[in-house]
């Protein structure tokens, strides 16, 4: 099995790739990574691979879509005998966004008011294009694609999951690298650890590529029936359930 993580940015400069095989029995090899990783390459990494982990909001919560197009037409009703920040809430947060609120504690950046929408934006021309060369995106996580979330895997996983971000926080990223690394004794950085202990896009793009694996494996969370017309147009966060052992152990 060859697994991807994708860290997508806005632009490519911040985007990174990561390739993760897992041929060997008990191991697991970073066989690649890419940095300013461009449309073109992510697309060819997701078509070359068998489970590609996303970093990025597949789709905008429906209720926000609904709100956009019914502002177009001048038509919006506020829900009686709710204002503020509750009225609002469906409209920033997707279902998804909420489920991982509710099992992590983390709070997934908004799509519809935050600038994480830049990215979405990015990634629904791949999503596009993938189409177009036969590799439909099933949101729900089937398939090729699963969106993925590095911070609440390494929260599930007992490691650090903030204040790595940023050239500043470099000494940071390096002790998750060795955190990691001691926690996944299997994997394999090999001459990428070094880009890994530079860069967090590629550390959260190895990230992305271990979810993935979780996914394929159907060691992660899947929409309950009345979240899954939601999560089939706005995406659905793939949660790991597993130790990180049990990605080597139950292949």
């Amino acid at each position: 099995m060859l697994t991807i993580g994708v860290d997508l940015a806005a632009e490519a400069v911040r985007t990174a790739v990561a390739w993760l095989d897992w041929s060997a029995p008990g191991r697991a090899r970073l066989v690649g990574v890419a940095a300013g990783a461009d449309d073109g390459l992510i697309v060819e990494a997701v078509t070359g691979a068998d489970k590609a982990g996303i970093d990025c909001p597949l789709g905008w919560p429906d209720k926000f879509v609904d709100f956009v197009t019914a502002h177009r037409a001048g038509h919006v009703e506020v829900p009686e005998g709710v204002a503020g920040r509750t009225w609002r809430r469906d409209l920033a947060w997707r279902v998804t966004d909420q489920v991982v609120y509710a099992r992590t504690g983390l709070t997934p950046l908004s799509v519809s008011a935050d600038r994480i929408a830049h990215a979405t934006m990015r990634c629904a021309a791949v999503l596009a294009e993938l189409a177009r060369r036969g590799r439909p995106v099933d949101r729900r996580g089937d398939g090729a694609v699963v969106e993925v979330y590095p911070a609440a895997c390494l929260k599930g996983w007992g490691l650090p999951h903030r204040g790595y971000k940023r050239a500043a926080n470099l000494s940071e990223l390096g002790r998750l690298v060795d955190r990691l690394l001691e926690a996944a004794p299997w994997l394999d950085l090999g001459e990428y650890d070094p880009i890994c202990r530079a860069s967090d896009d590629a550390t959260d793009a190895v990230v992305s590529a271990l979810a993935a694996r979780a996914s394929a494996l159907g060691l992660v969370t899947v929409p309950e029936p009345g979240q899954a017309g939601a999560a089939g147009t706005e995406g659905w966060i793939a949660l790991p359930t597993t130790p990180l052992d049990r990605l080597v152990a139950a292949g």
